[in-house]
């Protein structure tokens, strides 16, 4: 018996119990396995409820369930922390075709896993916003942006931030479906996810990329700079002022 076989046999029920595999008294293990898979099945169903909250509700529990036996057979766990299983769920949910329909859902499953590697990711206290503000302008194109190991960008062609705002927190349903460019950012304890001015994505990329603000600026069309500058003091994500070169 390989570690393959009992893998594959582990996360399909339809499978029969490895061939070789006994329980303590040296009988085939059948029963055992059965309750031993079904419970791995059984926390690594929740591990994703858990993880994709907004996804499940679009969804419905009932399906969210099967759904996630599939995800489980083509993914199963590389890392014995559950708190990270689940990356491969945006990619998965695009090409599912009982969900084909729903061309938000994997950018919503993007936005929910951006959340939860925003939570876990390390702390790094934020700048003064008197720092930057005594900038003048010259100096400030002239300098990078550290920002937080938090901070995480989300590019969509669907609302996805007004689509996990309603469901998650009870906002308004997006009146129409228009792209979103979200900002992931954590001031306290929990990320939030914000979404951006019009056109600051390209920007927010570049700093991320180690560009110097006046190179991050060049990286994109127009768009609001004291609104996007001012999101980001807000929410204590600009962590260091570098100089450039």
């Amino acid at each position: 018996m390989s570690q393959s076989d009992f893998r594959a046999a582990l996360l399909d029920p339809d499978r029969p119990a490895p061939v070789g595999l006994t329980d303590p008294q040296g009988r085939p293990a059948g029963r055992r396995f059965d309750v031993y898979r079904n419970n791995v099945t059984v926390s690594l169903t929740e591990a994703l409820r858990q993880a994709f909250p907004v996804v499940r509700t679009l969804v419905g529990d009932e399906f969210f369930s099967a759904m996630a036996r599939d995800f489980l057979r083509a993914h199963p766990p590389s890392s014995p922390l559950l708190m990270f299983y689940g990356e491969a769920m945006p990619a998965f949910l695009e090409t599912f075709d009982p969900v084909a329909h729903l061309g938000y859902l994997p950018d919503v499953a993007r936005l929910e896993l951006a959340l939860r590697q925003s939570y876990h990711a390390a702390d790094a206290g934020p700048v003064a916003a008197e720092a930057l503000q005594a900038l003048s302008p010259d100096a400030l194109i002239a300098v990078r942006l550290g920002l937080a190991p938090a901070v995480r960008l989300i590019r969509s062609r669907w609302p996805i931030q007004a689509i996990w705002h309603a469901n998650a927190r009870g906002g308004a349903a997006p009146k129409a479906a228009v792209p979103e460019d979200v900002l992931i950012v954590r001031p306290d304890y929990d990320p939030v996810p914000e979404r951006l001015p019009a056109g600051a994505a390209p920007f927010v990329a570049a700093l991320m990329a180690g560009e110097t603000v006046g190179a991050a600026l060049d990286a994109g069309g127009e768009f609001d700079l004291t609104a996007t500058l001012g999101l980001l003091i807000g929410a204590r994500a600009i962590t260091a002022i570098k100089p450039g070169g």
